[in-house]
């Protein structure tokens, strides 16, 4: 099985997923009786040709990460955030650019050079630069581009039930679907693997047009805030509390009937699951749910502490309740159970 440390490492920020689209390709060949096709946009669209309901899964392989747009003449470069990224987690972190990956540092003005007033605000991303070493604009160009992308330079770690990583939102997600890939359902089970969903849900929307599932589900890295400084009822999820059902988020409402089935899979299996406690952000779900005429849609994910940063943390248990929920789901499903 295509690792979750290999799926991290690799660079796929919104827009340029072709390492981790390569990564899947590769790892799909070992599968055997599934068809596997990629769309315009990039999508990996994973079909097991078989009869039974339409059941749609999702997971993306895009990350947020930096975009560079400009060198100055002393040869720093000028980036832009691609996805959702505080302002607060960039200074300082080591980043690798472009498919060479070349390091740099993201610096800004020292703070023995900044005004007192500078110092009592967060450094805002357009008011930051990489340093990859350069010392004039025609050194950095024989390195890096406009439009090359960077990543965090995280190493992937295991640590007691914990793993550490970059993209964890949502490689994880890419993860179990591959592993369910690996099982035989009776079921016209459709995956897929889509593009920038971090900017706007794109890759989903063209793959769930193209699909036409009856239901579907999207497999996600949520957020995970169960943190000392926020009290317990604002902590959405938790971690080694088991996976998480979304009722609603910003961009979609679950389906009633496929929440239902959801919880009660999970009943029945003994598996550990909670329910997103927060409508904050939004996923695949959103763009899938109106594709065509509708689809009935829901989330199943895996809380994520510091989702969104340089480095993230999720349990390896709720990493396996996610997979053992799907996994019960889409049996019962196969059996017969009308949703």
């Amino acid at each position: 099985m295509l690792g979750l440390e290999e799926l991290t490492q690799a660079s796929g920020v919104s827009g340029r997923e072709d390492e981790v689209r390569r990564l899947i390709l590769e790892h799909l060949k070992k599968i055997p009786e599934i068809r596997v096709r990629t769309d315009v946009m990039g999508n990996v669209l994973v079909s097991t040709g078989r009869k039974g309901r339409k059941v749609m899964l999702a997971a993306h392989m895009d990350e947020v990460g930096l975009m560079i747009s400009g060198i100055s003449k002393e040869g720093l470069l000028y980036f832009k955030k691609v996805g959702g990224i505080d302002d607060r987690v960039l200074l300082a972190k080591v980043v690798l650019i472009g498919k060479d990956r070349i390091p740099g540092v993201i610096g800004a003005k020292p703070i023995h050079k900044q005004e007192p007033k500078e110092r009592e605000s967060v450094i805002r991303a357009d008011q930051l630069f990489i340093d990859i070493g350069a010392s004039r604009k025609e050194e950095a160009e024989r390195w890096v581009h406009p439009g090359d992308v960077a990543v965090f330079a995280t190493q992937f770690e295991r640590y007691g039930n914990v793993v550490k990583a970059k993209a964890l939102d949502d490689r994880v997600g890419v993860a179990i679907l591959l592993r369910l890939l690996e099982q035989t359902f009776d079921l016209d089970l459709h995956v897929a693997f889509t593009v920038q969903e971090e900017v706007g849900l794109r890759g989903a929307r063209t793959a769930a047009y193209q699909l036409e599932p009856e239901c579907a589900l999207v497999v996600e890295g949520t957020i995970c805030s169960d943190i000392p400084e926020i009290e317990p009822h604002q902590w959405v999820t938790k971690l080694g509390a088991g996976a998480a059902l979304s009722v609603a988020d910003h961009t979609s409402l679950a389906n009633r009937g496929l929440l239902r089935v959801l919880e009660e899979s999970a009943q029945k299996a003994g598996v550990r699951y909670q329910f997103r406690e927060s409508s904050a952000g939004g996923n695949d779900a959103g763009a899938i749910q109106v594709s065509r005429a509708g689809v009935p849609t829901a989330s199943v994910s895996v809380p994520v502490r510091y989702l969104h940063s340089p480095c993230s943390i999720a349990d390896s248990g709720d990493i396996e309740d996610t997979y053992r929920l799907l996994e019960a789901f889409l049996r019962r499903v196969e059996g017969g159970l009308v949703i």
